[in-house]
């Protein structure tokens, strides 16, 4: 799936940004499947309206977003329902876990209830992998917010998709942790020909992107 932005700006932020320089905004890009794509971010220049914006959650921009040669704001319910379960998965940078469900749970839900392409030992290798298994059956809740984001992008990579989008998957993340979450999605993502689009503050190298640009 190829994903195309043509002069996309939001409107609440329209008079502010369209007096800066950006590889996003009031520009016309497209994205090919399989791209790593790096956003650097500032605070305030919208990098959650635009992770929104590509979800289909907000809508309030000019410009358009097509999705292979169509306008995601022709989708009706049904076609944004399925572009969700086999194109499009998300890590939220509120990540949005039901706080009463175990850990286990909420990635369960994820499994289940999408067309899920991880069994139950899938869940177990990844927690293993990020060092969350001994909190998996705990309440979300209560777990550190660290904890949370590894559960969020576990759940995350449960869901066919051709594109990830993340936005700051790793802001509550020490380096290591953040090298083994990166190393699991890099491997998802290879072994399923999809590409990633990630948000965040500052410059890293935790993928090999074909791409960084400016917000």
């Amino acid at each position: 799936m190829v994903i195309e932005c043509d002069h996309i700006v939001p409107v609440p932020l329209k008079d502010r940004l369209l007096n800066r320089s950006s590889n996003i905004w009031n520009v016309r890009f497209s994205c090919a499947q399989g791209e790593l794509i790096k956003i650097k971010a500032p605070s305030g220049t919208g990098k959650t309206t635009f992770i929104h914006f590509l979800y289909s959650i907000r809508n309030d921009y000019e410009g358009v977003i097509r999705f292979d040669d169509t306008d995601i704001a022709g989708y009706n319910g049904n076609r944004l329902a399925q572009i969700r379960q086999y194109k499009l998965s998300i890590i939220f940078q509120d990540l949005r876990l039901f706080p009463n469900l175990t850990a286990r749970e909420n990635i369960e839900l994820k499994r289940i209830l999408q067309p899920a392409v991880k069994n139950k030992e899938s869940v177990e290798e990844m927690a293993e992998l990020l060092g969350i298994q001994h909190i998996l059956d705990q309440k979300a809740g209560i777990c550190s917010y660290g904890e949370q984001q590894r559960v969020a992008i576990i759940r995350a990579l449960m869901q066919p998709f051709t594109w990830l989008i993340m936005d700051e998957p790793f802001s509550h993340l020490d380096s290591e942790n953040t090298k083994k979450a990166a190393g699991l999605i890099l491997r998802e993502c290879k072994e399923r020909n999809a590409g990633l689009i990630m948000t965040d503050l500052e410059n890293d190298n935790w993928f090999p992107y074909n791409r960084q640009l400016l917000l």
